[in-house]
Formats: structure tokens, sequence, C-alpha cells
């Protein structure tokens, strides 16, 4: 006769009455247990040992759930399966909760099947491990070395032998923008973990970035709908604390003041596209678009890749506005990956006709992420040549 399988022992910390509401009625998976900081979770594990996993959300009233971590794990608890969960993706954040060393970082809508897994995955590794518990360093998220050594040896060896088209591009670039501004064009972006500065050659007007927001119609992941503000209304979260306690840190907006948590939650219902692609863009120059359609603006991110920021293949390291929107823990697994020049949704969608939808590129730069190797590089290089001199001006 099999044994049953109970219900894991889940101890939230928060008051997020969705999160409460979707562990309860999945008591056959879950059997919550729940406070609302971190004083009581403590006094809670001080009196309760049967727990098989801490759900702890990333803002505490009055403190933080990564300091929750530290203390639990300083008091000797090293075999409790602790899961950061987010309400909006911040790469700081994520960085220094790894590093710290907790198990896992979920960001909502959260998916209880995840939880589920990784409750019961984490929670048979830690018993069968070492008690002794060490931070993570920035080593740990290097990619394999022969992807790296591939790296820099193909970044220095295309630096040199294009190093001709560069200088004639720059040249072509300055004496167009009438000998004015920068020829490169700098960008912070998220890659693995990380952000770093990256690095192209510029393709459009000096302006360009100021006119983002009047062509924001014209995007091709944008959703048909309306730019709605953000409403300040009560957060439901803040009206369960006593009068003067906040869930998450205030936010100035306008000449009212909102919770973190509800502005993030008001802000993603609006729909807001991830990404930002728009066909026969504007506010590319003449030149610009010549340098595009050939990929030679790509050149400078040998740079990038010599440095240790990306790899010749990977995910696309995208601007941290755009990073920002990928909140839910199934798309934020993309970030798994490093980021890389080319990569899986380029080769498959760039260059033929039609667009790519929001989702279908997510479901790409996931499946990358997930089964990734050194021969899928290389044939994913293979198959860029044909790509580089694509029909679209996006």
């Amino acid at each position: 006769m099999e044994t049953p399988i109970l219900p894991l022992k889940v101890l939230y910390v928060g008051a997020d009455a969705l999160i409460i509401e979707q562990m309860e009625a999945n008591n056959d998976v879950f059997s919550l247990l729940n406070v609302e900081n971190s004083l009581q979770a403590i006094k809670f594990l001080d009196e309760n040992k049967d727990i098989d996993s801490i759900l702890c959300e990333e803002w505490l009233p009055g403190d933080n759930g990564i300091d929750l971590f530290r203390f639990i794990r300083n008091k000797g608890n090293t075999k409790l399966p602790f899961f950061i969960l987010s309400h909006d993706f911040q790469a700081t954040k994520i960085v220094e909760a790894f590093k710290a060393g907790i198990n896992d970082y979920f960001v909502t809508p959260l998916s209880l099947h995840n939880l589920e897994y990784r409750t019961r995955f984490v929670k048979s590794f830690l018993s069968a491990t070492s008690t002794t518990v060490t931070e993570a360093t920035p080593d740990d998220y290097k990619m394999d070395i022969k992807k790296r050594l591939f790296d820099v040896v193909v970044a220095s060896f295309g630096l040199l032998a294009l190093s001709p088209i560069l200088f004639l591009s720059v040249l072509a670039i300055w004496v167009e923008s009438g000998f004015k501004g920068k020829v490169y064009y700098i960008s912070k972006r998220f890659g693995r973990y990380q952000t770093f500065s990256f690095f192209k050659l510029r393709t459009m007007y000096l302006d360009a970035d100021k006119r983002l927001k009047d062509l924001a119609h014209l995007n091709q992941y944008a959703a048909e709908q309306e730019d709605v503000p953000v409403t300040v209304s009560p957060c439901p979260r803040c009206s369960k604390m006593q009068e003067g306690m906040h869930c998450s840190q205030l936010l100035n907006y306008g000449n009212e003041k909102i919770c973190e948590y509800w502005y993030l939650e008001q802000k993603k219902s609006r729909g807001q596209a991830a990404f930002i692609k728009i066909k026969d863009d504007p506010r590319i120059t003449r030149i610009g678009r010549i340098l595009r359609n050939t990929s030679i603006d790509e050149l400078p991110q040998l740079i990038n890749v010599i440095k240790g920021d990306m790899s010749i293949v990977g995910n696309r390291p995208l601007p941290l506005y755009e990073a920002n929107m990928l909140t839910t823990d199934q798309f934020s697994r993309r970030f798994g990956a490093p980021a890389g020049i080319t990569g899986l949704w380029q080769v498959e969608k760039r260059g033929r006709k039609g667009t790519m939808s929001e989702e279908e590129r997510k479901l790409l730069d996931n499946n990358y992420a997930d089964n990734n190797s050194f021969w899928g590089d290389i044939l994913l290089i293979l198959r860029t040549i044909p790509a580089v001199f694509q029909k679209e001006n996006v």
C-alpha cells in the first residue's frame, strides 16, 4: 500500500490576501501557516519545528525578507527551504537574494506548481548536504569554461578582423551627425543576474530616447488599450495594518503617496508590453538603417563579450525598463541564461515576414535558458549567418 503524500506545511510570511486565498484553495497540496511580519515568524519558528518551507514577502513591515532569512540561518536553521516572494522584478534584489543563499526567488503571480516542486526538491537537497551555509559569490554565476574560451577567442578575432569596417562606420555616423554627439551608444542592460553597460554603434538621432513616449502606439508588442494612469486608491494590504504602517515603502506619486506594492500591482494590471519593437522606426538615421540591416551596429558588443558581460550566444540583454516588466516567475526564467549577441528568437524570426508575438519571444527565451548547450550554441551561430542581412527595419 502506497504511503499517502501529505500536504506541504508552508509558512507564509506576509499579508497578501490573494496569495492566502490561492494557497488555501489548494489545501490538498499545501497546509498554509500564516504570519504577517518578522517578529511573528521568529516566534512561530521557536514554537513550531515541523514545517516544510518558508515563503516570505520581499518587503515586510519595518523589515525585509532577506534580513529575516539571514537571522534564521544565523540561529542554525539550515535545513529549512526559504523562498522570497516579490511583486516586482528587481535586478539588484535578485542578486542580493541569491548571494545570501536564499533557495529561490518567486515573482507574482505565484505558480503553486513551481512552489510545490521547489519545496520538495530543496528540502530533499538540504537534508542530504552539509549544514555549512556560505553566501554565494559572483563566480557562482559564471558560464562553463568551454563557452567562455570560445567567446573570448571569437570576439577577439572578430574585433581585429572587422576593425576597418568599424572605423568606416564610425566615420559615417560622425559625418551624418554634423560632427556632433557620440558615435556609440551605451545603455544599462540586465543579463544573467547582473546589470552592465551595453555597447552599440549609434543608429538613431541624438534625441531618440526623448521621442520614445510619442511613438509608444507603434510598438509591435504593445497591448491595444489606452494608457490609463495609476489610480491613487487605498492599498488592500496596508488597510489591514495598524495606522501609520505600510506593507512596503511609500512612493511619491504627484501630490499623493502610494505604497510600492500597490503602485506596481496597478501598473501590471494595465497590461503594458514587456518588449519594445517599432517597425520602420522614424528615429533611425539613414546610416543607422544600413548598420542595422547588416548588424554592423552590434559589433561593439564583442567588447562586452571579452569583458565577460555577455556571450556570443544567449538571450538578448534587456534595457532595465523592459526587464522590469517580466515580473512572473514563468518568464523571469529567461535570465538564467547568459546574455548574448545572437540567440534562439533572433534566428527563428528575425528577417522573416510578419511579426513575432511577445508571448512567443518570451517562450523562446525560456526555451534557450532551459536547454542551452555548447554545441547547440555552435548550431545557432551557423543559423545566424543568413539572418544577419534582415529584410525588416526593426
